[in-house]
């Protein structure tokens, strides 16, 4: 257990989910794409399951389909929302993953 209960309780959440879940890594991605646009999720959020789903086979091209197959749904707003959160998000793991890279390089 860590200092914030908070983010431990939605680890383990999460971590339930995907145990009882009978989809492959990148179809139980796909699904929480598209909740996280039904529910017009923040970006914060986007970039913690766009984390995860680098780990997958997923790509781009991927996510833009099912902002797709989502439109009729959940609506236009909805979905450029979503690709705007999407778009910060992928921008935000850039940034990190250069500071990594110079805080490695700083250190060599």
């Amino acid at each position: 257990m860590s200092d914030n209960p908070l983010l431990d309780t939605v680890l383990e959440m999460t971590a339930a989910s995907v145990d009882r879940v009978d989809f492959s890594d990148e179809a139980l991605m796909l699904v929480r794409l598209a909740a996280l646009v039904a529910v017009d999720a923040p970006t914060a959020s986007y970039l913690v399951n766009l984390g995860a789903g680098a780990q997958t086979a997923l790509t781009l091209e991927d996510a833009r389909s099912v902002l797709i197959a989502v439109a009729p749904i959940v609506g236009a707003p909805r979905v450029v929302s979503a690709a705007g959160r999407i778009t910060e998000a992928l921008g935000l793991a850039l940034a990190i993953a250069l500071d990594d890279l110079q805080a490695e390089a700083d250190q060599a």
